[in-house]
């Protein structure tokens, strides 16, 4: 990927300027053109459309107006019944169609620029899979409406052990004892999940399982392989078997191609494909595909590199581009038409994973080579109804059922009273055209309106999702190194950029 001359000095800058890595982390200003803190007076949300996800099949309620109060649905009245007290602001939804916000359960952060990027695309609620110490004051300053976005989730930093998929900003344990302590400094910083990774180690992985437990971590990530090994016909055998994962009750098993990787040792075969969705099924666990995410990797083959230039990436973080630029570079030179036909056999598995009773949860890996804060996760979700051949099965896997996942039924990700009132307003119905998520009207956020003007406009979303910041970055991600243990200087961070990271 080809960047502009102000972004590499702007990185050659920061690079000889980074050693005050141990700085007090930078507190973001407030935002301006837009307000972020939760409404105090009630809203109205008048003559609209809503759709809810939560049953077998679309609850849809026609002309009705939606109280919102503190930040929760209060009410939903038929049109022309008034509303109780009096409202703050009302707002005409006449022609709109309401649903619950959207659930991104696979992100990247690398900086807070992207949480408007995804509430500007009407993503509500974010699972952040590399945490660090700054993701957890986030969340904090965005329930207090100090910052604008989604509320947001996190796992700490990624656990793995030295093999082909370990990467720089991974904490990196070999032994029990390694692991152990790992988990303990992750749950003592304040992490209440744990992210697994491909290469860990059998005696580093059922360490930190056995103490994750313990101190009631949940676990998620990649299904554990070990020490990867290749038989005499180049099949790949693991230390660990996929079932391993399943046994022990993961939160989520992350990327399709990872579980057609592990669990059918490389094959692109359906039949097996269809007895591995039997045993994930039988075990309750939830998959999340990550369609996009291989796809994007095809785009990028397809086009020769330009696909990573198309219209969005400018709210990619700088860093974030400049780690994915090797990415991009090795598979601008790859043969398209081999990973177009592993796309449609992801896509198969994922709709034989639906036939058999798997759950699935919408993630996109925003934040990663060229995923797209929000942009991407509205990919994901047509990319499901495809698979799926069902709008509704697919938007249900961004709303109701990660809200489910992650314990918030019946209060995120749904469409009533008592529910969050976080919603996306569309002049359309994105049952009967999924594409029309691409076009919010307007984005209800902890209560908070933000009308069409507020999410795309020079003041509004859009302009926080481009403000971005070298500095705030570097320092967040090297007070993340540091805290895992891993004080990596600006020079090997800028060596592993220019490296081959995979």
């Amino acid at each position: 990927m080809r960047h502009p001359i102000q972004l590499v000095l702007a990185m050659a800058s920061v690079f000889s300027t980074a050693d005050a890595a141990a700085a007090t982390p930078a507190q973001p200003p407030p935002a301006e053109g837009v307000i972020c803190a939760p409404r105090a007076g009630p809203l109205v949300i008048d003559n609209v459309t809503t759709i809810d996800f939560r049953g077998e099949r679309a609850a849809v309620s026609e002309k009705v107006s939606i109280i919102v109060e503190n930040g929760r649905i209060t009410g939903i009245l038929p049109q022309g019944h008034g509303y109780p007290g009096t409202p703050e602001r009302v707002f005409d939804g006449t022609g709109l169609t309401a649903i619950p916000g959207l659930h991104d359960m696979h992100v990247h952060l690398w900086d807070r620029t992207e949480l408007a990027a995804n509430l500007m695309h009407g993503v509500t609620t974010v699972r952040n899979m590399s945490g660090m110490p700054f993701h957890l004051r986030l969340a904090e300053q965005l329930e207090a409406g100090e910052v604008c976005g989604p509320r947001l989730y996190t796992s700490g930093p990624i656990l793995n052990s030295k093999g082909p998929d370990s990467q720089v900003y991974h904490q990196i344990v070999e032994t029990g004892e390694d692991a152990k302590a790992a988990v303990r400094q992750q749950y003592a910083a304040g992490f209440r999940r744990l992210k697994i990774y491909s290469n860990l180690s059998s005696e580093a992985y059922l360490a930190a399982r056995d103490e994750a437990d313990r101190l009631g971590m949940v676990l998620t990530g990649h299904a554990p392989e070990g020490a990867r090994q290749f038989d005499a016909d180049g099949q790949p055998q693991f230390m660990l078997e996929f079932e391993m994962a399943l046994a022990d009750d993961f939160e989520t098993i992350e990327h399709i191609e990872a579980i057609a990787w592990h669990g059918l040792q490389g094959t692109l075969d359906l039949a097996r494909a269809r007895d591995l969705a039997r045993r994930i099924a039988a075990a309750k666990s939830t998959v999340t595909p990550t369609l996009v995410a291989h796809l994007n990797l095809v785009e990028v083959a397809q086009s020769g590199g330009a696909y990573a230039l198309r219209s969005g990436a400018e709210t990619m973080p700088p860093l974030a581009q400049l780690v994915a630029g090797p990415s991009i570079a090795r598979w601008a030179q790859e043969q398209a038409l081999p990973e177009r036909q592993k796309h449609e056999f992801f896509m198969e598995f994922t709709r034989i994973l639906d036939e058999e009773g798997v759950r699935l949860v919408a993630g996109s890996d925003a934040g990663i080579f060229t995923n797209i804060p929000g942009q991407s996760l509205l990919d994901e979700v047509e990319l499901l109804a495809g698979a799926l051949a069902s709008p509704f099965k697919a938007i249900k896997a961004a709303t109701a059922t990660p809200a489910e996942v992650l314990g918030r039924k019946d209060e995120a990700g749904c469409l009533g009273e008592g529910c969050y009132a976080d919603l996306v307003l569309y002049r359309c119905n994105p049952l009967m055209e999924i594409g029309c998520l691409r076009r919010p009207e307007a984005v209800i956020m902890r209560g908070r309106l933000f009308d069409a003007d507020q999410l795309r406009g020079e003041r509004g979303l859009r302009a926080l999702a481009v403000d971005h910041d070298n500095e705030r970055i570097f320092t967040n991600i090297f007070e993340g190194f540091a805290a895992q243990g891993n004080p990596i200087t600006p020079q090997q961070l800028g060596e592993a950029i220019r490296g081959d990271l995979p």
